[in-house]
């Protein structure tokens, strides 16, 4: 008798890619953060974080099961971070410099000088 070692998938297509951050709760531990399916898109991940959602994030993952494909997009995620900022003419939340200092690429950085 033949075996086969393919198995079906129960996901259906068209799924969304998810995107899920881990956090660093300190002595706690870290752990992947609850994420509601219909609000794990990007825009809102990055809302969430820029807003303080998140206690001092770790990383940011995307994957997406119908199309059997995942990234850690956490550099991505803090260039977005800090383009944002740099629009506004603002620092990057505390809570987020050090997420976007290890992960952002200094050459995205846009320093102001102060006028006198």
């Amino acid at each position: 008798m033949r075996q086969f070692r393919w198995t079906p998938s129960i996901v259906t297509a068209d799924e969304p890619t998810v995107y899920l951050v881990a956090d660093d709760f300190g002595s706690a531990g870290s752990a992947w953060r609850e994420a509601d399916l219909e609000t794990a898109d990007l825009e809102t991940v990055i809302q969430d974080l820029i807003t303080g959602e998140y206690c001092r994030p770790i990383r940011v993952v995307a994957f997406n099961t119908s199309e059997r494909w995942s990234e850690d997009v956490s550099e991505d995620v803090a260039r977005e971070i800090q383009h944002r900022c740099n629009l506004q003419l603002s620092d990057v939340p505390s809570h987020l410099q050090e997420f976007v200092d290890r992960h952002a690429a200094l050459d995205t950085r846009q320093f102001s000088l102060r006028l006198v």
